[in-house]
Order: C-alpha cells, then structure tokens, then sequence
C-alpha cells in the first residue's frame, strides 16, 4: 500500500487548510455539493416522490438530487425528475437556493410543470403521487428545505412574494 502524499497545511494564497500533496503540491480542493430539484405542479396540483432510498427511506421529497458534472442546473433538475418520477418536466423559473451548512450543500429549486401527463416511480421512489395542498403528508416530508419549496412556490403562486428565495431565518 502506497503512502499518502498528502498533508494538511494552508496553501500559499490561502486561509483555508487543505490536503496537499507533499510531492507536486497539487491543492485537492474540497467543494459543496450541488442538488437541482423542482416543485412539480401539475393541474393544480403538486408532485412528491416517497423515497425508496436513504437518507429518509419512506419520507416524500421532491424530485431533486446532486448535480452531474457537464450539465446545466436546469437539465441536472430535468433528470432528476425523469429518474425518480419518469416525469417530462419544463423548467419555468429558480423558486430558491438554499445553503445547507451543516452538510455543505447548495441546493438550486426550480418551479416546473408536467410536459405530458405522465409520471410514475422511478428506481429512487416507492411511489409519486399528485397531492393538493391541504392532502401534503406534511408529518411525512423528508428535509426542511423540502418544506421550505413548498411553502416558498406557494407564496409564489399565490403572488404574495417573488423570487429566488433563500433560507427561513
């Protein structure tokens, strides 16, 4: 087994400490991650998927997840729909991005609508469901942000605020 060439020190320029390798000096620059998702409203209603996986196996989210490399936020939030509700999406306008310290992610939510009327689960989902507001298994959603989307888009359709929005305080 080969021995690791990297030591933690602050790089030449910076105020971080980093891994960096002892023999060439290339910097591994550790980055937040970025998830694209959407709230899907479809004939007045809006789309959930129930979680077939962990983190929150069983819990109703979004159709969202991390970011590939060479896509475009408003295609990595398409995918994420197809993947997870086999739902055609067209992307409509940025609802919020929300900063989630703690797991050092960026979290990139769209508004949307169903391009043809279909959707069904996909592998990452134990069932997707249209839900009137008042019939959102509200007890059973998975994140905060999740919350936050829904209530952030409902403001929105309801014209009381405009935005991207960013975290409640």
């Amino acid at each position: 087994m080969a021995d690791n060439p990297f030591v933690k020190k602050i790089p030449d320029g910076d105020n971080v400490e980093r891994d960096v390798c002892a023999t060439c000096g290339f910097v591994n620059y550790v980055n937040p991650k970025i998830v694209v998702g959407s709230v899907v409203r479809h004939q007045g209603k809006i789309l959930l998927c129930r979680r077939a996986i962990e983190p929150r196996k069983g819990f109703w989210t979004l159709p969202a997840g991390y970011m590939e490399l060479n896509e475009t936020p408003e295609d990595g939030a398409k995918r994420e729909a197809l993947e997870e509700a086999e739902a055609d999406l067209i992307i409509d306008s940025l609802l919020a991005v929300y900063a989630i310290e703690r797991i050092s992610q960026v979290q990139l939510i769209y508004r949307a609508r169903l391009a043809r009327d279909h959707f069904a689960a996909g592998p990452e989902s134990l069932e997707v469901s249209l839900f009137d507001w008042a019939d959102i298994p509200w007890a059973d959603i998975a994140f905060p942000s999740v919350l936050w989307a829904l209530d952030h888009d409902r403001r929105t359709e309801a014209g009381d605020a405009v935005g991207p929005f960013k975290n409640p305080t």
